[in-house]
């Protein structure tokens, strides 16, 4: 069969004929220069990483992420089209289930937020029989969020936790020589600092700001409040709504009071980066509840407080002290093209953040910002946990696998609750038995026995 493009010419049918008088050994040699229009040069696979976080980390992920990618062609030869998400939560959620949904053949490699497995499960490939030998090494708590029906639908990335940021040079200032461990210490120790500095003349000056606004960033906030005074999660793993009780009422009671006295009357409009940049680069607040991970924790960020600031756990209550779990896992597409390309990328980065961490772990750790009692999952802080310091806090999940497709209601729903009773709508106990009943009413579940 003549393949388009290198038909034979009367002269190239001559010296076939000649060959052949040649004999078996004249008819190799046609094979081997003719051969090349036969068969076209096969051309390198190319797979597509959909990455939300790729767009927000310009200083310092962006480009050792290309560095990692780099890498990786360089290795094995495949090339990847690194493309990022669209700026908030919500909008990369409907990118993503949108083209996994539609049986989109690219992107092959997602970026799964901690929120998203029980609403993606079904379009992404089960990773366990590819990571068998790795599980191990992964937080119980991390791995069974990334989990729907025993089927590892993202292996873990970047796990980002809640975390206490403080100034060090103000608690050194009004005789503090550790940061606090209770919400009640907190209070006493940022209402002290605020009264001391607005004294001086910054009259702008406050003790805590936190993301107060109607959104995904209060459930991390709700859920936390709650699980340290023993008031549930929100939604429990046997399927009980636990939100209409006296110990969850009592911590959304508490965080209303906070409003106006240690916290701006604005900051239940804030958003995350609204309350990072009053601590970070105004430095008009004592504390401020943000996130970490370990990547953050090897590359501080350039911001102009880094030098006077610190990061613990966060605060506790009676029942535990607990920090929401955040960040992503990489997820391979069901309707990829390059499947087994796909598997070998989340292998690749997986395993060398894992690396890059055990290097740090190694090293001599970076002076600032100063560290105490950070969550365990940081494992790169453990290396340079000082002798004698007590454990950091546990982890707590929003619950998005329990809940399933329905999770963006329930966490709705929950964060307009919470912020009626913040913003002084509503009373706590009447906002707590309104919102068991609308989230009976979105799940189908039950609600708890504890009242």
């Amino acid at each position: 069969m003549e393949t388009a493009g290198c038909r034979p010419t009367d002269a190239l049918r001559d010296r076939r004929v000649f060959l052949r008088r040649l004999g078996v050994p004249g008819m190799l040699l046609l094979a081997v220069v003719f051969g090349g229009c036969r068969k076209a040069v096969r051309e390198p696979v190319t797979i597509t990483f959909l990455d939300p976080e790729w767009s927000h980390d310009l200083e310092v992920r962006r480009p050792l992420s290309a560095e990692a990618l780099q890498e990786f062609t360089r290795e094995t030869g495949i090339l990847v089209k690194h493309i990022p998400g669209p700026e908030t939560a919500p909008d990369q959620l409907k990118l993503t289930a949108g083209l996994l949904k539609t049986g989109a053949l690219t992107p092959d490699v997602y970026a799964v937020d901690v929120i998203w497995p029980g609403i993606l499960s079904d379009y992404l490939v089960d990773l366990k029989p590819y990571f068998a030998s790795e599980l191990a090494t992964q937080d119980p708590v991390v791995l069974a969020n990334f989990t729907v029906q025993d089927r590892l639908v993202a292996m873990p990335f970047h796990s980002n936790i809640g975390i206490l940021y403080y100034r060090t040079d103000l608690l050194e200032k009004y005789g503090y020589s550790l940061p606090p461990k209770t919400w009640d210490e907190m209070e006493k120790m940022a209402a002290k600092i605020q009264a001391g500095e607005r004294a001086e003349g910054d009259k702008d000056f406050w003790g805590f700001v936190w993301p107060g606004a109607d959104s995904e960033g209060l459930t991390c906030l709700g859920v936390e409040w709650q699980a340290d005074e023993n008031g549930g999660h929100i939604i429990e793993t046997d399927g009980k709504i636990s939100v209409n009780n006296a110990n969850a009422t009592r911590t959304w009671e508490r965080a209303a009071r906070w409003v106006g006295t240690i916290s701006p009357p604005s900051v239940t409009a804030y958003q995350e980066w609204d309350a990072s940049n009053a601590f970070w680069i105004t430095g008009r607040a004592a504390f401020f509840r943000g996130w970490m991970s370990d990547f953050f924790l090897t590359h501080p960020l350039a911001v102009p407080y880094r030098d006077k600031s610190g990061m613990t756990s966060v605060p506790g209550g009676r029942a535990a002290r607990v920090s929401t779990l955040g960040g992503f896992g990489l997820g391979v597409s069901k309707t990829s093209s390059h499947r087994e390309e796909a598997v070998k990328l989340v292998k690749f980065l997986t395993q060398r953040g894992a690396r890059l961490n055990a290097e740090y772990a190694r090293s001599e750790p970076p002076l600032r910002p100063q560290t105490y009692e950070l969550p365990t999952l940081l494992k790169a802080y453990v290396s340079v946990r000082k002798p004698g310091e007590g454990q950091g806090g546990g982890v707590v999940t929003r619950p998005s696998n329990i809940a399933g497709a329905k999770y963006d209601e329930v966490s709705e729903a929950y964060a307009r609750a919470v912020h009626a009773v913040l913003t002084g709508k509503a009373k706590a106990p009447q906002v707590a038995a309104a919102l068991e009943k609308e989230l009976v009413s979105i799940t189908g579940f039950a609600p708890s026995r504890q009242h």
